[in-house]
């Protein structure tokens, strides 16, 4: 800079001193000065730009290198614990070589040992899974067979419970039908009748000075009026099965004639109530039974509560049955 101004000076007093064509030289040269000035000025422009890109790119480059260099210390001091690690491994490796050489060497007995020990062993296991698998299925037919009888009881606690249901129903019906007799033969009852209800059946028990005169089959007037109102009270009643029983006291009949003894007596005298019933209602003639026990079955001492008809009502127990049986 300070030579550009020397110039300059320079360049004013030789135009005072020099004449006009050393002037215009010059005058050419300090326009030519003043180009390569400017140009000058421009590349040191440029050469301080290049210069700032180039300081920050060293500075970068510094600054990655560091980096560089730490990521290659870490990396050393990793291969290096990695080489101790190896070291330790390989020792560890040529101990236990040594001890197996050893183990080889010294213990073949030891391994025959082990090795039945070792087939003892699985055959133990074996005979174990064995034995687990026959369990396993005998406890499968366990199963099948609790399953089995669980459902048989369930089966029979239903059947018990019908059971119980047309028991109750039956008793039920013994002592409405019980209670619609008595109520039917409520005005004989001081009169030699009576209405029992016992092992879920019902006697009506007639006795013979009701029905008969002494030795006779045929039903007297005020007996016959009983036996209607029986019949009566006992139509609608398909259910039941009736057995009229004639029985007699153990006097012997002294008679050629009809009938001739007890047996014929009980038997006539019940066919004549069955005789009665049937024509005096609506009772079906199927469930009705006309029998004789004679003598055989008192109920007492007094000759004359031997002498009697019994009507037993027994409900049909089809039904009870077939559950029983089943």
């Amino acid at each position: 800079m300070k030579k550009i101004t020397s110039l300059l000076i320079l360049s004013s007093l030789i135009f005072s001193c020099v004449p006009a064509k050393k002037y215009e030289d010059l005058k050419a040269k300090n326009e030519q000065c003043q180009k390569e000035l400017a140009q000058y000025q421009t590349e040191n422009e440029q050469f301080k730009n290049e210069n700032t890109e180039l300081t920050q790119a060293l500075a970068s480059k510094k600054a990655e290198l560091d980096e560089f260099k730490t990521e290659l210390s870490d990396a050393k001091r990793k291969f290096v614990e990695k080489e101790q690690q190896y070291d330790k491994l390989k020792k560890l490796h040529d101990d236990i070589l040594l001890r197996y050489d050893r183990m080889l060497a010294n213990s073949s007995k030891e391994n025959s040992t082990l090795s039945n020990k070792l087939d003892k062993t699985q055959r133990e296991l074996q005979e174990k899974e064995d034995e687990l698998n026959k369990l396993e299925k005998d406890l499968n037919a366990l199963k099948v067979t609790l399953e089995n009888k669980q459902n048989a009881l369930e089966l029979r606690e239903q059947r018990v419970k019908e059971l119980e249901e047309l028991i109750a129903k039956k008793d039920a019906a013994v002592n409405a039908l019980k209670e619609k007799v008595s109520k039917a033969l409520l005005a004989f009852e001081n009169k030699g009748l009576t209405v029992v209800q016992k092992n879920g059946k019902v006697y009506v028990s007639l006795e013979a000075k009701l029905l008969f005169a002494s030795g006779s089959t045929k039903v007297g007037t005020e007996g016959k009026v009983a036996v209607i109102q029986l019949a009566k009270a006992l139509e609608g009643e398909e259910e039941l099965e009736i057995v009229v029983e004639g029985h007699t006291d153990s006097d012997a009949l002294k008679s050629s004639n009809h009938p001739k003894n007890n047996w014929e007596l009980s038997v006539l005298r019940a066919t004549s109530v069955v005789e009665i019933m049937t024509a005096n209602s609506s009772i079906s003639p199927t469930i009705l039974t006309a029998a004789g026990r004679s003598q055989y079955n008192p109920v007492g001492e007094d000759k004359a509560a031997n002498r009697r008809i019994e009507v037993i009502l027994t409900p049909n127990l089809d039904k009870l049955f077939e559950i029983i049986s089943n």
